[in-house]
């Protein structure tokens, strides 16, 4: 229920900033001194929607598992994203006139879901499994910032950089370790390295800056582990993927 009524919380949001940047100190411009200062701190609340880069087995390697009478073959897997929410830190320093280090620690809540289908040996019939992955992630972003010139209360921005993700359900995900249990869940390593890249607005209200930014998150490991499942044996690299919608809360 919640997630469905983020974006109406985020559209609520961007009116009262609208509304707030028309106030100023007199002169028309909220924070002029804003980056004059060398270091600032906040904090942020972001959407996101995470899913997989998936690259099967070979199907001549694909393994078989036994559903009733009938031997089964795994044909296809896909990714499919699901939605999830994300809180944390910033801290910003000026490196530059229009060039900023940011580090915005955060634990994002994320699901991903993959979906497996399976095909009996005489193609007579298939079976469809989806399984999903939940996880807890610890994310310590380390991105520079290039910032434009202010145009008033409103400047514009692009953002990459990389970081660490520490998965903390990790652990969860193994299941018991009979061969071909089709109710065992997809292995997956707790540790993994990403890079990000991104755009965003910043609008300079009376108290503080309010920022919207869309980024995108690609992961850099293999994090399948092995393991005597069908559904982990069936697939050979898996790298993770979120696209994440985050607003920012910085003082002056």
């Amino acid at each position: 229920m919640i997630l469905k009524r983020i974006p109406l919380i985020l559209a609520a949001l961007l009116l009262s900033a609208l509304a707030l940047s028309q106030e100023s100190d007199g002169y028309g411009v909220n924070l002029y001194k804003f980056y004059k200062q060398r270091l600032h701190f906040g904090f942020t609340i972001g959407a996101n929607t995470a899913d997989f880069r998936i690259n099967p087995r070979p199907n001549s390697l694909f393994p078989d598992t036994v559903i009733g009478p009938s031997h089964y073959r795994v044909r296809t897997v896909y990714s499919q994203s699901q939605p999830g929410f994300a809180v944390g830190l910033v801290a910003d320093t000026r490196l530059h006139e229009y060039i900023r280090l940011r580090f915005t620690p955060n634990i994002s809540f994320a699901t991903r879901k993959i979906e497996y289908t399976l095909g009996s040996d005489n193609s007579d019939s298939s079976k469809i499994f989806d399984k999903t992955v939940e996880s807890v992630f610890l994310f310590f972003p380390l991105e520079v910032k290039i910032q434009s010139r202010r145009l008033g209360n409103f400047s514009t921005y692009v953002i990459g950089g990389g970081g660490y993700a520490l998965d903390l359900s990790a652990r969860k995900k193994a299941g018991s370790g009979r061969p071909n249990e089709l109710d065992e869940n997809v292995k997956l390593t707790r540790d993994d390295f990403f890079y990000s890249a991104g755009a965003g607005i910043d609008l300079y209200l009376q108290y503080f800056k309010l920022g919207f930014e869309l980024k995108l998150l690609i992961g850099t490991k293999n994090l399948v582990k092995p393991g005597n499942s069908v559904f982990t044996n069936s697939i050979d690299k898996i790298r993770s993927r979120m696209v994440v919608f985050g607003i920012t809360f910085e003082g002056s």
